[in-house]
Parts: C-alpha cells; sequence; structure tokens
C-alpha cells in the first residue's frame, strides 16, 4: 500500500521510515507507528505485570502481532497477510491520522463504524459530559 504524502514525510523525518504496524485490539484494524513511538509503546507494554491475565493478553496480542516495516522508495508499505486478513483489508483503504500513530481500515468497514459512531456519539456525548470539561475544539 502507498502511504500519502503528509504521512510519509512525518513518518520519514521521525522514523527514516522504519515503522512498526500491529492490530488494535477493539477494532478490525492496523494501528502504524512511527519506530520511536512504538519503542516507548512496547516498553510500557514490557512494564506491566505478566501475571495479571488481561496486561498478558494485552502484551501477547500487541507485542506479537508487531511487525517492523520499511516505507520503500517509492512510500510503498508491504504488509504481511496475517495482518491484512486481521483488518479485512482488500483494495480500498482508510489512513486515520490519531497522533502517535496511524490507524489503516477497510473503507467498507471504516464507513460503518463512522456512520454507527455518529449515530451513538451525540447521545453518549450528552451521558458522559463531564469528561470533556475543559475541552474546546
Amino acid at each position: 500500500m502507498a502511504i500519502p504524502a503528509r504521512y510519509r514525510e512525518t513518518l520519514a523525518v521521525l522514523s527514516e521510515g522504519r515503522i512498526v504496524v500491529t492490530i488494535d485490539m477493539r477494532e478490525s484494524c492496523l494501528l502504524v507507528y512511527p519506530l520511536n513511538e512504538w519503542e516507548a509503546v512496547q516498553a510500557k507494554l514490557e512494564g506491566l505485570s505478566n501475571i495479571n491475565p488481561q496486561a498478558r493478553l494485552l502484551q501477547r496480542l500487541l507485542i506479537g502481532h508487531a511487525t517492523d516495516l520499511e516505507l520503500d522508495s517509492a512510500g510503498r508499505l508491504l504488509l504481511p497477510a496475517m495482518l491484512r486478513d486481521y483488518a479485512n483489508l482488500d483494495k480500498k483503504l482508510v489512513l486515520v491520522g490519531q497522533g502517535n500513530k496511524i490507524e489503516i481500515w477497510a473503507a467498507d468497514h471504516w464507513q460503518q463504524q463512522l456512520e454507527h459512531w455518529l449515530a451513538q456519539g451525540a447521545s453518549a456525548m450528552l451521558e458522559n459530559s463531564e469528561i470533556f470539561d475543559g475541552l474546546s475544539v
């Protein structure tokens, strides 16, 4: 897959085009981290107790699926089949910037989730408005 120029430039600056791709445990999408950002995430994951079953599952899934990749000279990534299958990636993809990472979604799944979130979002925000205190967008 080709990385759009604006993301490619950021990845080149932050990590010389070296990235880590892993799964998202809550959604059928992939998470793309510049190498330096992933190293911080991995250190936090490794700092969790191996005795706690939930922490161990988180480590197993996120670290276990983490795949080191490099952008080629044309700014493309070759995603392993295991990761493509997890996120049901086909021809049309959506990339969503999330601060320290990029999410990769199958376009049809993204659209379904977006419609769901928009339909549910307004009522959920009204119910939990205190979490947004002090937020101005």
